[in-house]
């Protein structure tokens, strides 16, 4: 079960509210500038008649086969932003444009059934293929662009499409040169190509059906937490204490030049999570899960760091828990008992 001990308090009243009644609107909220960011991105490439609709939602999408964007609802609201803030960590600026471009690769593929003719079969395969949440990339594969967390262009040729188009829309990627000698060059070469075919072509589906609507969000705001909750106990039941103490090893005797390790760690812990995520592909949740049992060990055994060797403690860490994500990926375990 979520917990909201540690949810703001002015944000703690919204939590029986369903969510339809909150009043959201995409229209004049902090997140609307990201939308108007995306559409001059797409006049600049010269996509001048693929504007797809953007609405609020229950999470970042864009339903199978429909031109239409997707954004999480709590963007919309700043207390809300609290809230995700506390639960998941909210996106930054940056990640925002990544998902918005990312999803408008969706939106175009479906807009100009590209994934209906033959040469986008041969480029990506098979847009039928079945999609499965739990897949094995190959780590640094050169047949795939890099884009949102993990390698997320290989979990379906869908996927990899939005990640070639985003690759190809972000603002000084430098795709050409960052790319060069790859076998991903090939269908970033098609993305330019047919980009500048389609860029005065009126769409074959301009319009297209929305999923779930914040209007139509009948779950209360803690309802919805508890309902996509991602099952992260096992970071709870690590036995951590040993390699703990052997990457902060000092003397509980000294005291100049040495706080307590938990202070360093939540100092970090945004940053380790954000590059954790992003070249392991485990989950966010459970990442942070991770980090924050890390945190209650370092806390229950008083462990301290050195404030002269502070790189050090933060490159160990983050090779530490690079290994138990990739141990997950590989094994469904942090750590096997």
């Amino acid at each position: 079960m979520v917990t909201f001990e540690k949810a703001p308090p002015d944000v703690r009243e919204l939590l029986s509210k369903p969510i339809r009644d909150l009043g959201l609107k995409l229209e004049g909220s902090s997140v609307e500038r990201f939308v108007h960011q995306l559409y001059r991105e797409l006049e600049q490439k010269g996509l001048k008649k693929f504007r797809p609709l953007v609405y609020l939602s229950d999470e970042w999408g864009c339903p199978s086969e429909e031109p239409v964007i997707g954004i999480p609802f709590y963007l919309a609201d700043p207390k809300l932003q609290k809230l995700e803030r506390e639960m998941n960590d909210l996106e930054d600026s940056r990640q925002i444009m990544m998902y918005m471009r990312h999803e408008a690769g969706h939106a175009f593929n479906y807009a100009y059934q590209l994934y209906k003719t033959p040469e986008w079969h041969d480029l990506f395969g098979s847009f039928r293929k079945p999609y499965r949440e739990n897949y094995k990339p190959i780590p640094f594969s050169r047949g795939f662009v890099r884009h949102m967390e993990g390698w997320y262009a290989q979990k379906h040729p869908d996927e990899d499409f939005a990640e070639t188009f985003a690759v190809w829309m972000t603002p000084r990627s430098n795709w050409r040169k960052r790319y060069e000698g790859w076998g991903a060059m090939q269908k970033l070469k098609y993305m330019d190509r047919i980009g500048r075919k389609l860029g005065h072509v009126e769409p074959l589906r301009p319009q297209g059906n929305t999923d779930l609507t914040v209007e139509e969000m009948e779950d209360t705001v803690e309802q919805f937490y508890q309902n996509h909750a991602v099952d992260a106990r096992d970071g709870n039941e690590l036995l951590l204490d040993n390699d703990l103490k052997d990457i902060f090893n000092v003397s509980s005797r000294k005291r100049k030049g040495v706080r307590p390790a938990v202070d360093f760690l939540r100092e970090n812990r945004k940053v380790i999570t954000d590059k954790l995520t992003y070249w392991t592909g485990v989950q966010r949740p459970l990442i942070k899960n991770l980090l924050e049992a890390i945190e209650k060990r370092l806390t229950d055994l008083n462990l301290k760091a050195e404030i002269s060797s502070e790189k050090q403690y933060l490159t160990e860490l983050t090779v530490f828990c690079t290994a138990m994500a990739m141990n997950y990926l590989s094994r469904g375990k942090f750590v096997q008992s």
